[in-house]
């Protein structure tokens, strides 16, 4: 081991690591922005910082697939920092707040000033998601005028240390009767530039079943547990053939619980028939920050109370989120991975919940966010700021 001190070192927590099956008390270390190691003793002197996490879970740092956090350039957005806090969120992934017309801004006023990662799925309409708030919610599928191929593959392929797919909305309140349009649009645009889609179903039209017929091995579906109409579970409350037949294709199946987009019920009879999601994620936005999803942990703790195992929760915010997004280097504590990681309390007790149709749940367990570690280093970035 070379004499070079670590940057700082997270000791005696219990880690969980789903990509590595490492479950238990161990170190993890950190150096030039890298895992450095993980033992089961590292001496704290090896350390320029060490912090005791004894008690509490160590993660690595949780990925959240879908989030709008392009703040002042789209209504639908929140701010990334305060969101990464309360969340334990290391990188956020932008799931289709702007387009072509105006992922510049986003990139050069959001993500190049972020101090938390940001990455993004690039919407295929021009200027994304433009007209959506308390007063104001304008499907922007429902203009095929809109649908922007030829400029999304210009600005994939000038932005791909960023941009990891393609993002489109179908379903009666974002396509209106456009149908399956906007998505052979976006469909046409991922095969040209070899990226995965990410389709937002809300009600139909079109079915659960058209948009499942379309999608590619790695394509994701997001708002997958919602509840009916356009509910993988059938009349008799088992899991649809259909969506069966799209995971054993390599569909991958992701919450984005959103206002609107998850069921507590749908979700039990899927976790009974044992169809876990792949990829758990919060789809934060302004509408609804404040309730039902509140925050990325709260998502996972719903999960975990709804019958999930602890690491298989973990995994959907880490391993499973990093390997939708292709990026080998994120939600693992592999030596020389990014030098993310999340430290968590689980608290037991009686804890409330409440999915998107206002239904609520009490749950034992839940899990809360006691700091990050980005880029090797404790993070101690200001709440609140309104900017990036």
């Amino acid at each position: 081991m070379t004499t070079d001190k670590f940057d700082l070192l997270l000791k005696g927590g219990r880690v969980i690591d789903p990509a590595n099956g490492v479950s238990g008390r161990f170190d993890v270390a950190f150096r030039n922005g890298k895992v450095a190691a993980v033992a089961a003793d590292i001496p704290l002197d090896s350390a320029r910082q060490g912090r005791d996490v004894s008690g509490r879970i160590v993660v690595p740092g949780l990925v959240d697939l879908h989030t709008h956090v392009y703040w002042g350039g789209s209504s639908i957005s929140i701010d990334a920092h305060d969101f990464a806090r309360r969340s334990g969120v290391t990188t956020a992934v932008d799931a289709g707040s702007s387009g072509p017309g105006n992922f510049a801004g986003f990139r050069a006023h959001v993500i190049e000033r972020s101090e938390v990662r940001i990455l993004a799925y690039l919407h295929v309409s021009f200027a994304g998601i433009f007209a959506f708030s308390k007063s104001i919610n304008v499907g922007e599928s429902e203009e095929i005028r809109l649908m922007a191929p030829a400029d999304a593959v210009r600005v994939v392929n000038a932005n791909r240390d960023v941009i990891v797919g393609i993002k489109v909305r179908v379903g009666r309140n974002s396509s209106g009767r456009s149908g399956t349009q906007p998505l052979d649009a976006a469909l046409q645009v991922a095969e040209e530039v070899g990226v995965p889609v990410m389709v937002h179903i809300d009600h139909p039209p079109p079915s659960y079943e058209e948009v499942l017929d379309r999608l590619r091995p790695g394509d994701i579906l997001t708002h997958a547990f919602r509840p009916f109409p356009n509910t993988p579970v059938g009349r008799d409350g088992k899991v649809k053939p259909a969506v069966r037949d799209a995971r054993a294709r390599g569909v991958l199946f992701d919450i984005g619980h959103g206002k609107g987009s998850l069921s507590f019920d749908t979700a039990r009879k899927m976790l009974e028939g044992g169809f876990q999601p792949d990829v758990i994620s919060s789809d934060i936005h302004v509408l609804c920050i404040d309730g039902p999803v509140y925050d990325q942990t709260t998502t996972l703790s719903k999960f975990l109370c709804l019958g999930m195992p602890l690491e298989d929760v973990i995994a959907a915010s880490t391993s499973r989120a990093a390997a939708a997004l292709r990026r080998p280097e994120l939600g693992n504590f592999s030596v020389g991975s990014a030098g993310d990681a999340t430290v968590l309390d689980l608290v037991e007790g009686e804890h409330a919940y409440v999915d998107s149709l206002g239904q609520t749940m009490t749950g034992r367990q839940k899990l809360y966010a006691r700091g990050i570690v980005l880029g090797g280093r404790w993070w101690h970035g200001e709440a609140g700021t309104g900017s990036l």
